[in-house]
């Protein structure tokens, strides 16, 4: 009866015919935008009458829907009249449990042949193959996880729908009165309690590794890079000859002090500027990432790193790469290849632009193309902190003393 009412509502009849004139009109000014494009209308009005409308998207398949629905209501009713047609007749009515089970049925064939499709289909954009340490790790884990929850999908689907023809209603038999079975519901308690103790413990192990930032005693000292994210690029500053990378402070940021650079510390007067991450292979990479104005979030897929630079809170990873781009062109097949840095988090229009080249190299050729970066600490940069001035005064200070001496 309340699906009847519905069916009969004068407003629902209202809006569906308002909704389906409104979509009419959206479609005629597209079809018109359209033809004036193609009769010659300014490059600017063919470039419009390329991009879809906003909300001609979402109201095209809400108006789909309610087709949908219609139709639906309409069959139902065809169908019911049959029935009553029948019964009037004296014959034997529809058996509706009958079309229920087959329905069910059919719906558990389509739905699992839709999910053989998506995994054939869809299953070659899992992420690249794993070029660290962690990586590895990482995706045995979701290997794991993916493979029992998988199979545990396919298991239930088949049983549930299954149940449901295998036991529908029939004047044949009737249901049997089972309310309650002490075996059963731990079985069905317990082992899913099992699996997923199993899956939390492996996880946190995991995970645990993955996060453990602490250099173990007597292990070598991390490598220390710092990203800084801004709208739309990443800048990347190398520690010196010290190993250390100096201090930084957003107040200092400038035209020339793109990252805020103290040099009251020491350590910030060696430091070095690149355009390309470059990473030695094997060898523990620390980044300290950084943001200057909205959230960003630091991508390398190859490598399986992801963390989130945000304003005013800086944060680290830790991972080593283990195979280098030599290698991985090789076993990719494509002399183009690199591995590359993105943001992963929709930060502006200019989002897309923001990707650095990250090149993993041997050892002796990481040391040679440190050996080639520039100082930070440039001549404009200087002259903006009245370096030279100091410095000019430093050298009249000790000729004068040379020339008392």
């Amino acid at each position: 009866m309340a699906f009847k009412k519905l069916i009969n509502s004068k407003k629902l009849l209202s809006l569906f015919a308002m909704l389906t004139l409104f979509g009419t009109q959206v479609l005629m000014a597209q079809v018109e935008s359209t033809t004036k494009a193609a009769e010659g209308a300014p490059a600017a009005a063919a470039n419009a009458a390329d991009k879809p409308s906003v909300w001609a998207g979402p109201l095209y398949y809400v108006l789909l829907f309610l087709v949908v629905c219609f139709a639906v209501a309409i069959v139902g009713k065809i169908l019911r009249v049959y029935d009553l047609t029948k019964q009037i007749q004296g014959k034997k009515p529809m058996n509706w449990n009958n079309i229920t089970g087959i329905l069910f049925l059919l719906f558990l064939i389509l739905g699992l042949y839709g999910s053989y499709w998506s995994f054939t289909t869809q299953g070659a954009m899992i992420l690249p193959s794993a070029a660290s340490v962690h990586g590895e790790s990482l995706d045995t884990m979701f290997y794991v996880t993916f493979g029992i929850t998988v199979t545990v999908f396919i298991i239930t689907q088949i049983l549930l729908f299954g149940f449901v023809f295998q036991y529908r209603g029939s004047d044949k038999r009737k249901a049997t009165y089972y309310p309650h079975n002490n075996a059963i519901e731990a079985a069905w308690t317990i082992a899913p309690a099992i699996v997923l103790t199993v899956l939390v413990v492996f996880g946190f192990t995991t995970w645990r590794k993955i996060t453990n930032h602490v250099d173990a005693e007597g292990e070598k000292a991390s490598i220390d890079i710092e990203v800084v994210g801004h709208q739309f690029a990443w800048e990347l500053r190398y520690p010196g000859k010290d190993q250390k990378l100096g201090k930084i402070n957003y107040k200092l940021v400038s035209g020339t002090n793109k990252v805020g650079v103290n040099f009251k510390d020491p350590h910030s007067m060696d430091d070095l500027v690149a355009d390309t991450l470059v990473i030695p292979v094997n060898k523990s990479i620390r980044l300290n990432i950084q943001a200057q104005d909205v959230i960003h979030s630091v991508y390398m897929p190859h490598f399986r790193v992801q963390l989130n630079a945000v304003p005013g809170l800086p944060t680290f990873f830790k991972f080593t790469p283990t195979v280098t781009t030599r290698q991985m062109k090789a076993k990719e097949d494509n002399a183009k290849f690199e591995y590359l840095l993105y943001c992963n988090k929709i930060c502006g229009g200019g989002h897309y632009n923001m990707q650095k080249v990250v090149r993993v190299v041997t050892e002796a050729e990481y040391q040679a193309w440190l050996a080639q970066q520039k100082p930070y600490l440039t001549d404009a940069l200087k002259k903006e902190l009245k370096f030279a001035e100091t410095e000019q005064k430093e050298e009249k200070s000790e000729n004068r003393l040379a020339l008392n001496n």
